[in-house]
């Protein structure tokens, strides 16, 4: 499978998280509409009300299946806008999805909401997650343990907080001051809540030290973990230089030390992934804004196999494959 294909060309769904459940891949984009709301660096204008849940089990042939709306803004007590990009864990025969929302004060938090089955519908709990802040949930179970990592900055408010506290104001780094990072936290033994304090996800240039906000490379949303070869691969956007990016580390808080782009600029301006093995191969899912024009709050969901050369390196993917 060398070219990217479009999973579901019948509505606008981007930040596709995917995982494998029930022999199938299930993929939880955030689902986009046109608003009618003007293009600001807060990102009001991406104001989804609503997820969708799709199943795939065959991604070279297979079609895809639309198992509708399965939570929406009104279904949330504490809401008040923006449902943004989601994932999906699954313990003790229980699927919780985990998704940021503005609450009544316009305040990004992480809620939960729960179902018994993979394709939901999922049933919010009445509060957001106790300590919860900024964006972009990504689920990773390993050896037993759930671990969330989360944050983004400048809309998805990251750089209004430091020690897991709110400052007066957001503030971002200087340039020659390492980067804002991204967040993990072990959640708790019922998957409601975190059952530590966040740490930061440091990612260290070849030389060990932290990388710069001035970096383009640097952290700036769709944290994303996935295991290879006994190593804790985690990616993420760099936001407005546009790439998917990947640092390397021994455990699941890392450091991780940065290797390289995995995805080049798509046609739009945000980016944002998941990486997933199945049936031996392994698979890159994003979006871009090419089916409606560029306009870049409407964006569709891809998927192309992602490779890796024989030192465990990922081969760069051309985001727009007119530049290959």
């Amino acid at each position: 499978m060398n070219k990217s294909k479009y999973l579901f060309p019948k509505d606008y769904m981007a930040d596709p998280s995917v995982h494998v459940f029930e022999g199938k891949l299930y993929i939880y984009p955030s689902h986009d509409r046109e608003s009618g709301i003007e293009e600001n660096d807060n990102g009001d204008h991406f104001d989804m009300n609503d997820y969708h849940v799709f199943s795939l089990d065959d991604v070279e042939n297979g079609e895809v299946t639309d198992h509708g709306v399965v939570l929406s803004v009104q279904d949330i007590p504490w809401s008040g806008r923006q449902l943004w990009d989601c994932d999906v864990a699954f313990k003790n025969g229980k699927y919780y999805m985990y998704f940021p929302l503005k609450d009544k004060n316009d305040i990004f938090r992480i809620g939960v909401a729960v179902s018994d089955k993979p394709y939901g519908p999922f049933i919010p709990e009445k509060h957001p997650m106790m300590g919860s802040y900024s964006i972009d949930p990504c689920l990773f179970e390993d050896e037993g343990k759930h671990y969330m990592y989360f944050g983004g900055i400048w809309g998805g408010q990251l750089q209004r907080y430091r020690n897991n506290k709110a400052l007066e104001s957001a503030l971002l780094p200087a340039d020659n001051e390492p980067a804002i990072s991204s967040k993990v936290v072990m959640l708790s033994d019922d998957m409601l809540e975190f059952g530590e304090e966040p740490k930061d996800v440091v990612i260290l240039d070849e030389n060990g030290n932290p990388l710069l906000h001035s970096d383009k490379h640097r952290f700036f949303e769709a944290s994303w973990m996935h295991k290879y070869n006994g190593k804790y691969y985690f990616s993420y956007s760099t936001g407005d230089t546009h790439l998917i990016c990947y640092a390397v580390g021994d455990n699941p808080y890392g450091p991780f030390t940065f290797q390289g782009e995995i995805l080049t600029p798509v046609v739009g301006w945000t980016t944002h992934h998941s990486i997933v093995e199945f049936k031996g191969k392994w698979y890159l899912f994003f979006h871009d804004s090419v089916p409606s024009g560029g306009r870049t709050w409407l964006r569709s969901m891809k998927v192309v196999e992602l490779e890796y050369d024989e030192n465990g390196k990922i081969k760069t993917i051309e985001g727009q494959e007119d530049k290959q």
